[in-house]
């Protein structure tokens, strides 16, 4: 059982080194543990402090790409290096290294695929009044979209197998962290949470530059995974209103008819008319919506799949290949 531990990084010089070594170095039920930084376009020397303390892999972006793509980078990895089990934490110290024993050991024993870190949010000094609320309101919102129990949606503590990696998908740039509760949450990926301890701050949070573009982009990333998964349920209830609204109009129209009072009235059969068209249509584009989400995780197995033996491809390439070099060593 391999176990890789990803961090994503971003001018991280400075806080890496206190990760990293916070980092386990063994686990219970874990025979290799390897560690792999995300250097997303960093301007300082953040691959120079990982390599020199050890760090097993490197993947690095020329420019900065965001967290969702260095994220995606690094299960690309991963993968491609046999990970078994995946576990992503901060490059400042967010998160301590002990909590990830914690948060993969509902994996181990074959109770989730993917297992989430659930912060004591309340309890966090450095997180503002306005900023916890915000939290709870996120994670109850990404509750109810995706269906599951998650109680610290936004914590980026995260523990996944093979399996769930394998069908990870994001289509936003922003964050990957809202996302994947729904598509987890809507596919059936078995999904949990588990308290976990949290260290004091060493730096601001720069996902977090302004309370109205936080809210703005996740809710943008929530309605988006939802009507992804969910496009019939959407446009259902998205054309419920108009429709309602115009057959209350119409049926108005018809009571003052059958009083003899409708005349001059046309207007409102013409609105009736129109807000029930618009309702249709709504509803016959969630018809089209769903279709297309079928046909989605159609390719999203044929595409688990083809990712399945690729990265096993390139295992077993990379293993014969660092077995000729041993034995050529040995030779010699």
């Amino acid at each position: 059982m391999k176990l890789i531990i990803q961090i994503p990084c971003y001018n991280e010089a400075e806080t890496l080194e206190i990760t990293l070594n916070d980092l386990p170095k063994h686990i219970d039920g874990i025979d290799e543990i390897e560690y792999l930084i995300i250097n997303d376009g960093s301007k300082d020397n953040t691959v120079e402090v990982a390599k020199n303390w050890g760090v097993n892999h490197v993947v690095s972006f020329k420019k900065n790409k965001g967290l969702a793509k260095g994220f995606m980078a690094g299960i690309d990895a991963c993968l491609m290096n046999g990970a078994d089990i995946i576990v992503n934490t901060d490059a400042d110290n967010q998160y301590c290294g002990d909590d990830i024993e914690t948060i993969v050991r509902p994996i181990l024993d074959g109770k989730a695929d993917i297992v989430i870190g659930e912060r004591p949010i309340d309890q966090t000094e450095h997180f503002s009044w306005l900023k916890k609320k915000l939290q709870h309101f996120g994670s109850w919102v990404v509750r109810k979209a995706s269906g599951t129990k998650i109680p610290d949606a936004p914590s980026g503590f995260r523990a996944y197998s093979r399996e769930a990696a394998l069908q990870l998908n994001l289509v936003n740039e922003y964050t990957y962290t809202l996302e994947q509760i729904v598509q987890a949450g809507r596919t059936g990926i078995p999904i949990m949470s588990v308290p976990i301890k949290t260290n004091g701050e060493l730096r601001p949070s720069r996902l977090f530059h302004s309370m109205f573009g936080y809210i703005k982009k996740s809710m943008v990333t929530i309605v988006r995974a939802y009507l992804m998964y969910k496009p019939m349920r959407f446009f259902t209830f998205l054309g419920i209103l108009p429709f309602t609204i115009g057959f209350a109009i119409g049926l108005r129209y018809i009571v003052r008819l059958f009083m003899g009072i409708a005349s001059g009235n046309v207007q409102s059969l013409i609105l009736c008319s129109l807000l029930i068209m618009i309702a249709v249509m709504i509803w016959v584009l969630g018809m089209m919506a769903d279709v297309i989400s079928a046909n989605r995780k159609i390719s999203q197995e044929v595409q688990r799949r083809a990712r399945d033996i690729d990265y096993r491809l390139a295992w077993i390439e990379k293993s014969l290949k660092e077995s000729d070099k041993s034995d050529k060593k040995t030779d010699q």
